[in-house]
């Protein structure tokens, strides 16, 4: 609801900025990091995201030569040819630790796998931290980072009265960005039915194998229509922090 007027027939993360969805937004940054093969947890309108990329056109964000009256299109360069991207559906209702569990024979052989909520972008330097994670005992990691506004903490005390109202900086509070490193090892610290970041996490902090990384660079989540707007807007003047695949420098 609060992304007024998409979410009642688009799933959050098929939202547009720019000219393609935010989902599409965090694959070309994993992509830029040389992680192109994919595993969607498909859920709230699972037939609309598969049908997007079954469709897809390369032409709307890539240049091209057209020949012939446009009975030859030849394109100048390409978002996802060398992608593989698996489509597994995993319900309308499960949280995040169920699709975890339901695509884990799809993770068979890998050490390590990313996971993302997809409804967040930004242009943290992935490989330090995928290297840390595979050097040392570490079972979960994700990126720490400050919300985007800051709060108005209330102190009550007898009868409800209050005793003091201040405004919390954004530097006072760390939230979880949305970004993950996962070993294999995760499952084993999960039960049927658990959120991710709540039970699992909860064993791994007791264990004191869960780190989190604090990030002060650039990360912005798209939970209304007012986020989509500003990156909307971002986009529109050529300033998008989180589009690294435009600069060779951060990949």
């Amino acid at each position: 609801m609060r992304l007024r007027g998409y979410s009642d027939k688009t799933p959050k993360p098929m939202v547009e900025v720019g000219h393609r969805p935010i989902l599409w937004h965090v694959m070309k940054y994993y992509a830029s990091f040389g992680h192109k093969d994919f595993i969607l947890c498909l859920g709230y309108k699972a037939d609309f995201i598969k049908e997007y990329f079954i469709n897809y056109s390369e032409y709307v964000t890539n240049d091209f030569v057209l020949t012939e009256g446009g009975r030859n299109v030849s394109l100048l360069s390409s978002d996802i040819h060398d992608w593989k991207i698996t489509f597994v559906d995993t319900g309308y209702t499960a949280c995040i630790g169920e699709r975890l569990q339901m695509v884990r024979p799809h993770l068979e052989g890998e050490e390590m796998f990313l996971a993302n909520y997809s409804d967040n972008v930004t242009d943290f330097h992935l490989p330090p931290l995928i290297d840390r994670m595979s050097k040392e005992d570490w079972v979960a990691s994700f990126v720490a980072v400050r919300p985007p506004h800051s709060f108005h903490v209330v102190s009550l005390g007898e009868n409800d009265r209050v005793n003091r109202i201040e405004e919390t900086a954004e530097a006072d509070l760390w939230i979880n960005g949305g970004y993950f490193i996962l070993k294999q090892e995760i499952f084993e610290y999960m039960r049927p039915g658990e959120e991710l970041v709540l039970e699992p996490f909860q064993r791994l902090i007791e264990a004191q194998r869960l780190l989190g990384v604090k990030y002060t660079g650039f990360w912005k989540n798209m939970d209304t229509f007012k986020d989509k707007m500003e990156l909307d807007e971002m986009h529109g003047r050529g300033e998008a922090p989180w589009q690294i695949w435009k600069d060779p420098k951060q990949t």
